[in-house]
């Protein structure tokens, strides 16, 4: 099978830490500025952002959900992830068939970037997909996952991203501003027309995310302290499984038709910045 152009590899693997902060989006906004003096906007990040939108799969009996509730120190979860607009979705579009873990503090994530059609027959169709041998361990334990498990599409995750990346000495650094983030919990196909997403996280907060490789900087550290940013434990796949009332724990949800996008452009732009040819690429993010 061709490798599609826009990534040296179909595979891609990585480790790292991540703190979660939940901030109205006027103050996320000012802290993304502040930010901007000492990090360079993600170069696939456009002004105001790009959809990312995922399809997680589950047990019938919400194992994933359940695992990440009771905390334990090593779970995992399957999803299909797209990067950029639904509109126009075909089987050719590259998605991201995607294994994120943790183990104690640290997040895992492998993937491999592929067509949606093969996705779909790889996640849906439990049928094994052409691939190369170096594919070969983590194809074979998607489908051993699907399997055994009797995973099915559980919930779809949608919001608007802002990323950040580090320079200098913080290249290893990345931090994200999600807002909008909605999901449902059916119409799993990401070419359905006029689906219909709620909220499940209030639409006037953003997620902001800190990734790094081993520490956090100082910096980022003061910021926080500064902003008294506090870290909490906020999971969109969770948020969407409460929203539709799939677990007891359900305690919010709005319709995404309540809460319309601007029909302008309300985010400035970031200030120019330099080349940074060491910015990591989101495979599909184009």
């Amino acid at each position: 099978m061709t490798e599609p152009l826009h990534v040296a590899s179909r595979l891609h693997a990585f480790n790292r830490f991540e703190l979660k902060y939940l901030v109205p989006v006027e103050e996320a906004a000012g802290i993304r500025d502040e930010l901007a003096g000492r990090m360079d906007r993600d170069l696939h990040s456009p002004v105001g952002g790009y959809g990312v939108w995922s399809l997680y799969y589950d047990t019938p009996d919400l194992r994933f959900y359940w695992e990440k509730i009771e905390g334990l120190k090593f779970r995992r979860k399957l999803r299909i992830r797209h990067y950029g607009d639904l509109d126009g979705v075909t089987d050719e579009s590259p998605v991201c068939v995607e294994i994120k873990q943790r183990v104690n503090r640290v997040t895992q994530k492998r993937r491999i970037t592929l067509g949606y059609g093969a996705a779909r027959q790889l996640c849906d169709g439990r049928q094994l997909i052409e691939h190369s041998a170096k594919e070969s361990a983590f194809v074979q334990e998607v489908l051993e996952l699907v399997v055994r498990l009797n995973l099915r599409p559980t919930a779809i995750t949608g919001y608007q991203r802002e990323a950040l990346v580090g320079r200098d000495a913080d290249t290893g650094l990345r931090v994200t501003f999600d807002r909008r983030i909605r999901g449902r919990d059916r119409d799993f196909h990401f070419g359905t027309p006029r689906p219909e997403n709620r909220f499940t996280v209030p639409p006037h907060l953003a997620v902001m995310e800190i990734k790094v490789n081993e520490r956090t900087p100082h910096w980022i550290t003061d910021l926080t302290a500064r902003r008294n940013l506090n870290l909490v434990r906020v999971s969109k796949y969770v948020q969407s499984i409460e929203a539709f009332g799939r677990a007891p724990r359900s305690v919010f949800h709005v319709h995404e038709a309540d809460y319309p996008p601007p029909t302008t452009p309300t985010d400035k732009p970031l200030p120019a910045q330099r080349p940074a040819s060491d910015a990591p690429v989101k495979a599909g993010a184009q």
